[in-house]
């Protein structure tokens, strides 16, 4: 049967052509409700969409024959990925077409509410001629605050430079040589929130980020300041944000992107501002780019379809190591993600991969891949085969791999060292029957399987410790799965796996009975 591709949502003709030339079959149908699709997808395997398409949980079942999804853009909130990940269905975007249609957007709606273009262009076409009414504030010599110095921000900073701007930004995973090469001084988001006269958002929605500035943060801001948000909605709290333009705690805002698109009759009060500055998630909305990711997104499609070769792939595909390595995979990836938890916000300086074992006579290329996506999952929300290394890369993050023969009392081990604020530390983990296990930190040695949510806490090795750990979690009706106890040198490290979610106020309740020198609560369940 014929490979057919499905385009569900108005492409740019260059890409469509792309698509025509492959010699596979490709029918353009935009519009679809969700039943239609389901209806029309069994026969297709590929679909290309851009943001209008919602690929569900009941599209992706319908769509049997289904190999790649391509988004032509950046965001795939509108693809169920994991989903689409159990059913072996490859998703892709663009993550890189988009990035100066953005950038400009962001400075012509800095600019825009600075000189209150928008409401001026209104009153002149209401036949007034209201001058004294929309005088507006110059750049020069304010401060930019840059929330979020990477791509996009990045490309911003570039351009408000020539408006003679001094720009400040916080970024906790960006190197600060990288940030001074832009101009850019790194400080913290409270300095950025106290002082900038103009900040602009660029950062992606995760939960860390989700309502990052909220009515508190409004109040510290200048009475004078504005606020572009071009990056996701949700990241600025809309409510607080009408309350901070309607009562005149900032001066202005201009916004590209809203929890929800279109408005709901609940958000449109927004609308009724004088001070905000609206447009409908036009970022993107450039000829040039929206060409960018038409073509980039067929290309790379095809490639897959074609070749069987993977590239922007958004989530990452099975089958690509050997089954000896294979359950070292998961086991990789929850590392990776451990680290970056107990990392936190610190930037990461260098992570160093040892194959140890068995494993070390194997190709690992796609573990050390897995442990860094397991690492940047909290820090830009998403990672896969294709980008991991270089966004860790452009992070500040020295990534090495090396092997060893010598596994001590395992068949394989994967050790990863660790480097951040001047301190290097160490994770040891194997896999026995199929199950990721932590054998190892630092000088502790230990035994635990890896679970969704863990407790690791150093302290001082001193009598009754685990009795106040068991009864501070117990207290919050929380019950441990497993507890082991690493001892060395009047030190201890305790892990412990438990089954529900631990609030911050019982974490921190321990740390402050225990008296501990670290202590961390992991997720290894994104």
């Amino acid at each position: 049967m014929a490979t057919k591709i499905l385009v569900s949502d108005p492409l740019d003709a260059e890409g469509l052509e792309i698509l025509k030339k492959s010699g596979f079959p490709v029918d353009e149908v935009s519009g679809l409700t969700e039943d239609e699709l389901c209806a029309k997808i069994g026969d297709y395997d590929a679909l290309i969409i851009r943001s209008g398409t919602k690929v569900t949980k009941k599209v992706i079942d319908a769509g049997k024959k289904l190999r790649v999804i391509g988004r032509a853009g950046v965001g795939v909130d509108n693809v169920d990925i994991p989903y689409a990940t159990d059913k072996g269905i490859l998703v892709m975007n663009t993550p890189s077409a988009n990035i100066l249609s953005a950038a400009e957007h962001s400075c012509a709606m800095l600019l825009a509410v600075a000189r209150n273009i928008p409401f001026a262009h209104e009153s002149m076409h209401k036949g007034e001629w209201k001058r004294s009414k929309y005088t507006g504030v110059e750049l020069n010599g304010k401060v930019l605050g840059i929330i979020g110095v990477g791509r996009v921000g990045g490309e911003v900073a570039k351009r408000m430079k020539a408006f003679n701007m001094t720009m400040i930004g916080y970024d906790p995973f960006l190197p600060k040589e990288v940030a001074d090469s832009l101009g850019v001084r790194l400080t913290t988001l409270e300095e950025v929130i106290t002082t900038a006269d103009f900040m602009t958002i660029h950062t992606p929605l995760l939960p860390e980020t989700r309502n990052m500035i909220s009515l508190p943060q409004f109040k510290i801001m200048k009475p004078n300041a504005r606020i572009a948000n071009v990056a996701r909605g949700g990241i600025v709290n809309e409510d607080d944000l009408y309350t901070a333009l309607k009562e005149k705690i900032i001066a202005g805002a201009a916004f590209d992107v809203w929890c929800n698109e279109p408005l709901t009759d609940d958000e449109k009060k927004l609308l009724e501002l004088d001070n905000l500055v609206t447009t409908p998630h036009l970022g993107a909305s450039t000829v040039e780019a929206q060409k960018r990711v038409a073509i980039e997104v067929a290309e790379h499609a095809v490639m897959y379809l074609r070749d069987g070769i993977v590239s922007n792939a958004v989530n990452a595909p099975r089958g690509s190591v050997d089954k000896d390595t294979e359950p070292y995979v998961p086991l990789a990836k929850d590392m990776g993600c451990i680290i970056q938890q107990i990392v936190g916000n610190n930037p990461l300086n260098k992570l160093e991969i040892s194959y140890c074992g068995n494993l070390a006579k194997k190709q690992n290329k796609m573990l050390t891949v897995n442990a860094v996506i397991g690492y940047l999952e909290g820090v830009i929300g998403t990672a896969n085969i294709i980008n991991a290394l270089p966004v860790a890369k452009s992070k500040g993050v020295e990534v090495v791999e090396s092997s060893k023969d010598d596994s001590r009392d395992y068949s394989s081990i994967i050790e990863m060292k660790f480097t951040y604020s001047g301190a290097t530390h160490s994770l040891r983990g194997t896999v026995i029957g199929g199950t990721p296990k932590l054998i190892g930190m630092d000088e502790f040695v230990t035994d635990i399987s890896i679970a969704d949510r863990m407790i690791i806490l150093r302290y001082k090795d001193t009598p009754g410790v685990i009795g106040t750990v068991g009864n501070a979690i117990g207290e919050a009706g929380i019950n441990i799965a497993h507890m082991a106890v690493g001892r060395s040198d009047g030190k201890a490290t305790m892990f412990l796996t438990v089954d529900q979610d631990v609030p911050a106020d019982v974490i921190k309740k321990i740390g402050d009975k225990v008296g501990v020198e670290e202590i961390s609560y992991i997720k290894t369940e994104q």
